[in-house]
């Protein structure tokens, strides 16, 4: 099995926001890899993954990071593949980070899903990815039916709920 979506994170401490992306993954049976890089400590080593992340098989790349949050831009600049952007709540409520990301200029784009989105990020690299697998799409077309079917399912389940003066 080669991954072909890595999921890179400033620091191991961006683990259990970055989870998200990975059990998406997982359940969507799409090989990942997992690393900590970081644009200001490894600068180095993230120009190598950048650089070199294609010819590795690799075809969406999920960066985390808080507070200046390069490290998603950074990648951006080096690579051809799609790159989305996960804000780390880490300082400032996230919004540094997210700031970072999605003040990108002209030509290094970042997709930015939401402050610890992770699991957003997950589902965006399926339908990236799913646009040229027929069984992936299936089980994206499967997921979203799932998400609504649970609010059929709450609705049913608030029609229960008795106050005096509901209506």
């Amino acid at each position: 099995m080669k991954a072909i979506v890595s999921i890179i994170m400033g620091s191991t401490s961006d683990l259990p926001v970055m989870e998200g992306a990975a059990k998406i993954l997982d359940k969507m049976q799409i090989p990942f890899e997992l690393n900590a890089l970081s644009a200001h400590r490894t600068p180095e080593k993230v120009e190598i993954f950048a650089k070199g992340a294609y010819e590795r098989g690799i075809r969406v790349i999920i960066a985390g990071a808080g507070m200046a949050a390069h490290l998603p831009g950074v990648i951006a600049a080096m690579t051809p593949i799609p790159v989305i952007g996960v804000p780390v709540k880490a300082s400032l409520e996230g919004i540094d980070a997210a700031l970072s990301m999605l003040q990108m200029p002209p030509g290094i784009p970042v997709a930015t899903v939401a402050i610890n989105g992770a699991q957003n990020a997950g589902i965006l690299a399926c339908q990236i990815l799913a646009t040229g697998d027929k069984q992936l799409m299936k089980k994206v077309v499967d997921f979203k039916e799932n998400l609504k079917n649970k609010i059929v399912k709450a609705n049913e389940d608030l029609s229960k709920v008795k106050f005096d003066y509901k209506v």
